[in-house]
């Protein structure tokens, strides 16, 4: 099955591009340590979710670009087309000559009706061409205007016109320090209307990704090409092949469909992370082993401390008790700000990947006391290795992760809508004060929710 992939905004078409080339080339690596007919199952299976291809060969990603400014598509398209590996279509790609001007109203209100029909259109276009359709992977950025307000539309029209096929939408959660002055706003607002349309938030934090260009890629100038690389690494790592069950060769066919079976539960919690152990620049890899039991130890201890990686990892914090009442244990988790969790899916790549010890995930104190661990926890495998990494491990979990972040966003938007600070901007494109209430009030509830578990 089929996804197809809708590029938006500057942030969303940039990391579209190093997703698809993170992709190929992984699937095309010759160091997958598995044997010839494997590897060439992996490639089928990695081309028939994200590629086409045409007469000539050359693989296609099932995407569409969109963004109100030329400059970053026409980047993306022609370095996409000077890889000479794979390329975006010819008709994928729909672009004009003005920007949102980091106006999330704008975006939505004005954009989004006016070219509604166009853009439409180049989606179904990418939907026919695929055999069976896996569902619609949505890569945007929260802060700005086009990425956050045209792409909350796309994923409400989405919604409306292809109610049976799955939305996840991929969000970029912006620096704590600000880039834009208005992004609290943009965020609530984004938020608010995904959580009405998608089926998921799959969410990376610029500050997180950061960290890891730095502290483990031994990066000393961090660019947003660095970062892209980083999360397009982390993309790959979940939505490359794996098998479908334990000692199979076959691998999964519905992706987002499988993804979303074993971690939303509930529509009330759809906000998903991603952890990923080991990452390295190639110079450390050449010296480096690893082992199942080093790897997973690391992996469990950053999901409970919710570290989004394996350096400055605080060990003090353990599950609570099992024992323990639901309001001690509470408590308990606000004091040593344990991360409690409604659902995790590890995914083990590489080398003896069967022999693998995942019992330290299947403790009952890691998860809400509504869900068994026999339903909230899942593991995917395969032998076949990802990019140079002999064995490597992926963590995708529904949990209190970013209950922190969503509270002090809300706050701080709050505090600026309080002193009706820049709301002018906002209601001159259509949209009421009614709006951002009806988003602070959407969003205390998923906070009181999480909070909850």
């Amino acid at each position: 099955m089929s996804v197809v992939t809708v590029q938006l905004g500057q942030c969303g078409n940039q990391i579209g591009f190093e997703v698809f080339d993170a992709l190929y080339t992984d699937s095309h690596c010759p160091q997958g340590l598995c044997s010839k007919r494997e590897n060439e199952a992996y490639q089928a299976s990695c081309k028939e979710r994200f590629f086409s291809e045409e007469e000539n060969g050359v693989p296609i990603a099932r995407a569409i670009l969109v963004d109100m400014e030329p400059k970053v598509t026409s980047q993306t398209l022609s370095k996409a087309a000077q890889s000479g590996r794979w390329k975006y279509g010819q008709h994928s790609c729909f672009c004009q000559k003005q920007g949102s001007g980091n106006n999330w109203a704008y975006g939505y209100s004005v954009h989004g009706p006016r070219h509604e029909e166009s853009i439409m259109n180049l989606i179904q276009k990418e939907v026919e061409k695929c055999d069976s359709l896996s569902g619609f992977f949505i890569i945007m950025s929260m802060a700005g205007g086009t990425g956050s307000g045209l792409g909350a539309f796309v994923t409400q029209n989405l919604q409306d016109q292809y109610s049976n096929s799955l939305k996840m939408n991929h969000i970029i959660w912006p620096y704590r320090t600000g880039e834009v002055i208005v992004q609290n706003y943009n965020s609530i607002l984004t938020l608010s209307h995904l959580y009405r349309s998608s089926d998921a938030l799959l969410v990376h934090e610029n500050d997180a990704l950061h960290k890891i260009c730095a502290k483990l890629m031994n990066i000393k100038q961090i660019s947003f090409s660095d970062i892209n690389q980083v999360l397009a690494h982390q993309l790959g790592s979940v939505f490359q092949p794996t098998y479908s069950v334990e000692g199979s060769c076959h691998y999964r066919r519905n992706p987002l469909g499988d993804l979303m079976e074993n971690l939303v539960p509930h529509p009330e919690f759809k906000m998903l992370g991603i952890r990923n152990i080991p990452q390295m620049s190639e110079n450390s890899l050449a010296y480096s082993t690893f082992t199942w039991a080093g790897l997973l130890k690391y992996l469990r201890q950053m999901l409970i401390s919710n570290s989004k990686m394996e350096e400055g990892i605080d060990w003090h914090v353990q599950p609570p008790l099992s024992r323990l009442p639901t309001l001690g244990k509470a408590s308990l988790n606000r004091e040593l700000q344990f991360n409690t969790s409604i659902a995790n899916l590890v995914i083990l790549r590489g080398k003896d990947v069967h022999s693998a010890d995942l019992g330290g995930f299947k403790d009952p104190a890691l998860y809400t006391s509504w869900l068994k661990p026999i339903n909230a926890f899942n593991v995917w495998k395969t032998q076949r290795a990802f990019r140079k990494y002999e064995k490597s491990a992926a963590l995708v979990s529904n949990s209190q992760f970013l209950l922190k972040p969503l509270d002090t966003i809300v706050g701080k938007a709050w505090n600026m809508f309080a002193s009706k600070a820049y709301i002018h901007q906002y209601t001159k494109f259509g949209l009421e004060e009614e709006d951002f209430l009806d988003s602070f009030t959407l969003l205390e509830q998923v906070v009181a929710s999480y909070c909850n578990l």
